[in-house]
Parts: C-alpha cells; structure tokens; sequence
C-alpha cells in the first residue's frame, strides 16, 4: 500500500477528511434509527399515547434516513475522486517509468505483461480504493459503535453478537487463503492471454500464410479455458460467501429473538414492554454488525486480485534502471565517436556478444559493419545511444564517455535508425517531425527537405492528401520500403551530428539505395555516420569497414584493404558479388 500512499496528493487527504466525517455522520444517522424504532413501538403498546407524539418519532426517524443517504452521496463522491486522481497517477507513473527503462529492464517485464499492469492492475487497484476506503472506514467503526451499543443492554445479546463475528472472521479467513494463490496465477494467466491475443494480431499475416489459423486458435482457447476455470473457482469460492453470511445473518436474528423471547418470559410487569422495545433495538444493532461485515465480504473479494496487481505495480515501479542519467552536455570533440576495448554482455548471459572491440568514427566519416547473423552489429551500435551501456571499457562521444553524458542532451546529438521500421499512426507529417524530438511544428520546408532526401517525396505525393495522408498503426498502408524511407526522413529531419544506421537499406532497391546514400552524403558531409548493413554494395565506399565475427573485430579497413587482408570479407563480398563486379 505504500506505492498507493505516494500517489495521494494534498487534496485527496482533505477529501479523505470529508469522506470520513460523512461516514461517521452517517452511522450516527443510521444508529439512531433503531432507537426511534424502539420509541415508536414503546409509545404503540403504552395506552395513552398521543398520535402526535408517534409521529413527530417517526418523522425524526425519516429526517435519518435521508440524511444518512445523502451522507453516503457525498461519501461516494470525495472518494471516487481520491479513486480516480490515484489510478491516474498511477497509470502516469507506469508509463514514465518504463521510458526511463534500459532494453535490458524492457526485456526483464514482457510488453504484454507491462500493458496489463498499466491498464488491468490499475483499474483492480481503482476498484480497490474506491470501495475499500469506504469499507475500511466504515464497516469498524460501525461495527464497533454498534457492539457497544449492544453491550450497554443485556449481557446475552452481546456474547451471542460476539460469537457470531468470531464465526464470520474465521469464514473471511478460509475464504481468503483458497482465493488469493489462484489470484496470484489468475494475473499471469491475463498476461498470457494477452501475450497470445498480440502475437496473434501482430502476425496476422503469417498465421495466414501458414494455414496455422487451427493451431493459433487452439492456443487461444488453451490460454482462455484455462483463464475461465481459474476465475470460475474464484468466484464460486466468493458466490459461497453470500449465502453463508445471509445464514449467520439469519441465525443471528433468531438467536437475538430466543434470548430476548426467555428474557422477557422471566421479567416482570411493565419490564416486558421494555425489553421488548430492546429485542427490537438489538435486533437491529446486530443487523448493523452483520450488515458491516458484509461490506467487508464485498472488499475481501477483490482484494486478493488488487493486492496482487498492487504487487506487480510495485514491482514496475520499484524497479531501478540500470542507466544512470549524467550531467554533461557538451563534448571536447564534437562529432567523433570512440570505441576503447568494449566488451558487452547481455545480463545473465554466460558469454559476451561483444569483445575488446576498439575503433574510432572521426567527424564527417562513415563506418559501416559487417558480419554474420548474430556477430553482435545490433548491440554495437545500441551502445552509443544508451540503450545498452558496456559491460567493459568506454564509448565515448565527443570525447567524453556516454555515461556521463546528459542522456536527453546525448540522444539529440544522434538519429538512430532501426532494423524493423517503426512508424506512428498520425499523419506522414506527424512522422517526420517525430524525428525533432516529436514536435509536429516543424517547419513544411523542412519535411519536404527531409522527404526529398530519403527519396519519399514521389510516393508522398501521389497519395491522397500528400503530406497529410493517413499513417494507420504501426505503418501496416505502407510497404516495407516506404516505412523504411519515412524513417530515414525522419532521421534527417532532426539534422543530427550523429547517424546511426541499423540495416536500414535493407527493403530498398539497389538503385534507391545509391542515390539516397550520394543525396544524404552530399547534405551532411560533417555529419558522422555508422551503418550496419548485409550489403557490400551499401558500405563499399565506406572510410571504414569493421568486420565482425563471434563478437570480435576480424578486419578494420576500406573496402580495397579488407579485399586483399580479410579472408571473412572476402568470403562475405563474394558471396554477394562476382568477381568481375568487384573489380
């Protein structure tokens, strides 16, 4: 509950104020019904009474009731509001915690699991607040006021009372110890449900043109029958709660009307009308006492869901980025990108993707690596922006080591361009300002430079609405070609000193790739840039190729150099090209 506690403001303090006078307001209000009850039926039996009499009590009686009604309007209403302010606070934090996180925090909590403890656990922990704080308010302190007031009158009535709570503790208890481990699994059998419903809608296409429709919905089912019966014992465990409660409830009534039926057999004259007049009071006193446990039942069935929400909320949320922000934002020798003996391994690996690699990108110069599936290109160049920072040795920007750089005033020296295209749904024009850190009021010169330069101005300007035509989620009304020349417009439009290019000429025609590369050297000659690519066409006029095998550097040199000394570029160049085309 602390993580709840931190997310109350000053406010929501006054409103838990105002929601806990109403409450005792109200169960004053209420209390008070049972003694005018008592008066009523007094003055019925006593001969002589006067009508006016019995109805000015009844009257009073009424003036309760509403008010304890319009007590429990505003209650609800101060603490929906303290409900709401916190969920979104909460929801707010999620969310700013997981931009703060590393890819290895991102790896650590699947996505799938970090959109239902933003959306699910945070509604359950809503639910939780809003009826658990009127329920933990008032079901004691009624529960207590009642039992004393129980206790002021015969001594029977109040042992009966007693033992009929010590019984619905010791349900609750039971109740509570069956429900709460299949919370625990019923949360991670959503985020598995959720995991399959993603996959299931990101790779739409592929279940298709595999045939794998039967096999993708007997996974589904799998997940969501066994989903179903989790929550189906859940809940028949909680539905078994109303009936035995209304059963004590019940018993508890009957046992009040035998004790006061020999009570009143034993008593004397006009000591029979008032020990009636009590049976009645009492009666409903206990009711009160009944009524406020289950209130309690009501909290207790969500509770073990929400607590375990609340847990994994905490988890999220107390999970400590293994990025540690610096303070420098300028640099000794702008544009230049240093390598000194990196070594990196991703955490709880065995072996390092990366070793003792050193290198250095001088301004205005382009380093391309190359290498096998899984030689560790990706990581290296993931290192520069943060995203992963070295297990060993220094990378230096500027001259000045990443880590203690200012990462927002390191991240806006750079445009990083991945390996699968990310586009925002929005507008083209929404997608290339992206790229000046989100601001959609760059200028239109500006994107229609960008656009011109990552040779996506032709196709922009044959769609419907050009620049303002529609991006659908995650660019699906776009081919893999565009998404990936958007992405490079974005790129430019930040004009960056520094661009990193992740395999981002992969989807692009030999012939499109040639003349985006001559068109962005010829506007960014004193930008510095790092490419990652599979082809030997893409890097050959590279100042530097870097040729990396198992996590190490096998071969540093231009194209002509690696051609003569590197045995692994020899084979990769020739793998893709003829001899006669190489020379």
């Amino acid at each position: 509950m602390k993580i709840v506690l931190q997310h109350i403001q000053k406010r929501d303090w006054l409103f838990l104020l105002l929601s806990l006078i109403f409450i005792v307001s109200q169960i004053w209000l209420d209390l008070r019904i049972p003694e005018y009850m008592s008066e009523i039926t007094r003055l019925i039996q006593t001969p002589g009474s006067e009508l006016s009499t019995i109805l000015t009590s009844g009257f009073y009686m009424l003036l309760c009731a509403f008010g304890s009604m319009g007590a429990a309007i505003f209650t609800g209403f101060f603490i929906a509001k303290i409900a709401v302010g916190v969920s979104m606070r909460l929801r707010g934090s999620l969310f700013d915690k997981t931009l703060d996180f590393s890819m290895a925090e991102m790896n650590q909590f699947s996505t799938a699991s970090l959109i239902t403890r933003c959306t699910n656990d945070v509604t359950q922990v809503q639910m939780l607040v809003a009826m658990g704080l009127q329920t933990f308010i008032k079901a004691p302190i009624l529960a207590v006021w009642a039992i004393m007031k129980i206790s002021s009158s015969a001594s029977a009535w109040t042992i009966t009372t007693a033992i009929t709570v010590v019984i619905i503790v010791i349900i609750l208890s039971c109740a509570i110890a069956i429900v709460y481990p299949k919370t625990i699994r019923l949360q991670k059998l959503t985020d598995q449900l959720n995991r399959i419903t993603r996959e299931h809608l990101t790779g739409l296409r592929v279940i298709r043109a595999y045939n794998a429709e039967p096999f993708q919905t007997q996974n589904f089912e799998d997940a969501n029958a066994t989903l179903t019966n989790t929550n189906l014992a859940i809940n028949r465990t909680m539905a078994f709660l109303t009936p035995v409660l209304t059963s004590v409830s019940s018993g508890l009534s009957l046992a009040i009307y035998a004790v006061g039926a020999f009570l009143i057999q034993d008593a004397i004259g006009p000591d029979k009308l008032t020990l009636f007049s009590d049976m009645i009071v009492m009666s409903s006193y206990a009711m009160q006492v009944v009524f406020s446990f289950i209130m309690l039942v009501f909290t207790f069935i969500m509770l073990p869901r929400a607590m375990v929400s609340l847990r994994r909320i905490t988890e999220v949320l107390s999970t400590t980025s293994s990025i540690v922000n610096g303070t420098e934002t300028e640099g000794t020798i702008p544009g230049t990108i240093e390598f000194r003996n990196v070594t990196f391994a991703y955490p709880d690996a065995e072996e390092a993707v990366i070793e003792n690699i050193s290198f250095t990108a001088n301004k205005g110069e382009t380093v391309a690596f190359i290498g096998a599936t899984g030689s560790g290109k990706t990581t290296l160049l993931q290192m520069i922006p943060r995203f992963y920072d070295a297990t060993a040795g220094q990378v230096l920007i500027d001259g000045i080591d990443v880590k203690d750089f200012d990462i927002h005033a390191l991240r806006n020296r750079m445009s990083y361009i991945t390996q699968k295209s990310t586009l925002f749904s929005g507008t083209i024009t929404d997608n290339i300002a992206y790229g000046d850190n989100g601001i959609s009021d760059i200028s239109s010169e500006s994107i229609i430079r960008a656009a011109h330069i990552s040779q996506a101005k032709d196709f922009i300007e044959q769609k419907e609405g050009t620049y303002d035509a529609h991006v659908a989620q995650g660019g699906s009304n776009f081919s893999g070609g565009q998404k990936q020349r958007l992405s490079i417009a974005r790129a430019i439009a930040r004009d960056p000193q520094i661009y990193l290019f992740d395999d981002s000429f992969s989807a692009l025609d030999y012939k499109t790739d040639k003349v985006l590369r001559q068109a962005l050297r010829e506007v960014a000659q004193d930008a510095t840039m790092l490419i990652v690519a599979q082809r030997i066409g893409t890097i050959r006029n590279a100042d530097k190729i870097i040729v990396l095998e198992d996590g190490k550097a096998v071969g540093i040199g231009t194209h002509d150099q690696l051609m003569a000394t590197c045995p692994v570029y020899q084979e990769i160049a020739l793998s893709q090209l003829s001899q006669e085309e190489l020379n």
